[in-house]
């Protein structure tokens, strides 16, 4: 397909694909889908779909209405630098995090992301200079655990250091929310009020993007200008439109079986772009037993893409590359907008309602529970391998098993044909970053599309996929010993009893749906994945 000047193009590399695409975009061509969904149609999914439906869809319009904050957030960054505020903390999980996050990082701006409880990671932004910082405190509720506790440490660390929390602290809400109560009785600098009528994965163009973007330095106009040039032929009825071959293509895949989405960049200039599409594609199909899992590598030679199998298609970003089924390209602006298109109108293809998020709060409450009962014991290994103690899910080890390469190895054989495994490491992702090569040592030890999250930001993401997806995952936890932990104000618990009710909490979820988990116990961080990767080369071989 051509591409469109400053907007966004779609290729289909492989013609069997193509071929069982071409039906599916006829029809969606013939049921005017495109514009009805620019036209914030509520019936597109359904009566089931519609009420919530009813209330998501503003993200349509948002490259036109989301212009006047333009002006507000480049006059709050000019007042900021007056007087000598220029470094952005952003505490927000999910939608909240994930779009500012790669609207910087494609920008090449510095933004402080604070999508965890980890303690380490915590106390490195505390670490930056107090009086130049403002933190954006993103939530659409306010209720969100984690953000909650990051704004109650914040405040007590500026207020410690003799700054008024309130001069330092920004907002970004939907109107009406406790959270908006709060900081107008706190007095917080500024509360900037999202649409409420967009969820928070296709927020990425509203105040929960912009703002944070924006007091960063990124160009949010040229973003605004890159969306809105993409419009047009996102809301065409046409079979040249991206968006309906995008989600045709997913959609005819997923009908012979290929329920995962590989997604590597190949060179299209954003950058953790893949991340943020992510939580769009899984939280939105998710569900019902059914759904598209993404699975994000380090490129186009990493395992998982170069040779996916039968249950899964290859996306690059970018121009497409040996191995892809499919390429998306554009702006960023451009591909942001064509992927919740496209997302949306799977929605629609798999009959399942692309806006809630049913299996979410499972986890949640599960943490909270733990964290209400903190004086429990915690539970035992099975065994200890040095520095990691082993705790397998029920029945998950054969009798006698004592090795570490004995317990991930039962854990990988335990998945079903077409299976997959999600690593889920709830530790610090800048000091401990090398756990991500866990990822790619996994895939080949495994031959299973293998996915990376960072905990607990990925609970805000794929974790509704894997309760309300396909049931054929296997998941492997680490958690690691917490040096120096961190108290939240006025709550009755730290960062790092948070830390681990929230892996807890999620792998009790895991094993009440019947599937295997492995959560290992780093008691040293590094000694402990130094020992798991010599454990994984006697896996391999």
């Amino acid at each position: 397909m051509a591409a469109h000047p400053g907007e966004v193009a779609i290729s289909i590399v492989d013609e069997r694909l193509a071929e069982e695409a071409a039906p599916l975009v006829r029809q969606l061509v013939e049921d005017r889908v495109a514009s009805r969904l620019t036209a914030q149609d509520p019936t597109l999914w359904g009566p089931d779909a519609e009420s919530e439906a009813r209330v998501r869809l503003s993200w349509t319009s948002l490259a036109t209405t989301s212009r006047p904050l333009l002006a507000e957030i480049d006059a709050l960054r000019a007042e900021l630098a007056a007087e000598g505020i220029d470094r952005v903390v952003l505490a927000g999980m999910g939608g909240s995090s994930l779009a500012p996050e790669v609207i910087t990082a494609t920008a090449g701006v510095p933004l402080v992301v604070l999508d965890t409880t980890d303690p380490g990671q915590v106390a490195d932004a505390l670490a930056g200079e107090l009086a130049r910082t403002v933190l954006v405190v993103s939530s659409k509720s306010g209720s969100t655990v984690e953000t909650d506790s990051h704004r109650r440490v914040f405040t007590a660390a500026l207020a410690e250091e003799g700054l008024d929390p309130a001069r330092h602290i920004v907002v970004v809400t939907d109107p009406g929310s406790p959270l908006e109560k709060t900081s107008v009785e706190a007095g917080y600098r500024r509360v900037f009020q999202a649409d409420p009528d967009v969820g928070g994965r296709y927020s990425a163009l509203t105040a929960f993007g912009l703002v944070p973007a924006g007091l960063a330095g990124a160009d949010i106009a040229g973003l605004l200008d890159d969306a809105e040039a993409a419009v047009p032929v996102l809301s065409g009825d046409s079979e040249d439109n991206p968006a309906l071959v995008l989600a045709a293509a997913l959609g005819a895949a997923h009908a012979r079986g290929a329920e995962k989405v590989v997604l590597a960049d190949t060179g299209s200039g954003t950058k953790g772009f893949g991340d943020w599409a992510e939580q769009l594609v899984a939280e939105s199909t998710g569900k019902n037993g059914t759904g598209l899992l993404p699975v994000v590598v380090e490129g186009p030679q990493s395992p998982g893409f170069s040779n996916a199998g039968d249950d899964a298609t290859a996306v690059s970003i970018g121009s497409p590359a040996d191995g892809a089924k499919v390429g998306t390209t554009g702006s960023l602006g451009g591909l942001i907008l064509l992927w919740e298109y496209a997302t949306a109108v799977v929605g629609k293809l798999l009959a399942i309602n692309p806006f809630d998020q049913p299996d979410v709060e499972a986890a949640k409450k599960a943490a909270r529970a733990l964290l209400d009962s903190s004086d429990a014991p915690q539970p035992s290994p099975a065994f200890v391998s040095g520095p990691v103690e082993v705790h397998p899910s029920e029945g998950l080890l054969p009798d006698g098993t004592d090795s570490l390469a004995g317990a991930v190895h039962a854990l990988l054989a335990s998945a079903p044909a077409a299976g997959y495994l999600s690593v889920q490491a709830y530790l610090d992702r800048l000091d401990d970053a090398s756990a991500a090569l866990l990822r790619t040592l996994l895939a080949r030890a495994s031959g299973l599309q293998t996915t990376f999250g960072w905990g607990p930001r990925f609970l805000h993401s794929t974790g509704q996929y894997h309760k309300g997806g396909h049931q054929n995952g296997v998941f492997l936890q680490i958690t690691g010993a917490v040096e120096q932990d961190l108290a939240v104000p006025e709550r009755p618990y730290t960062l790092g009893g948070l830390q681990v009710a929230q892996a807890l909490g999620d792998g009790q979820v895991l094993a009440g749906h019947g599937r295997p988990v492995l959560r290992l116990h780093f008691t040293d961080r590094a000694a402990g994945l130094a020992r798991l990767v010599e454990a994984l080369a006697e896996v391999g071989r």
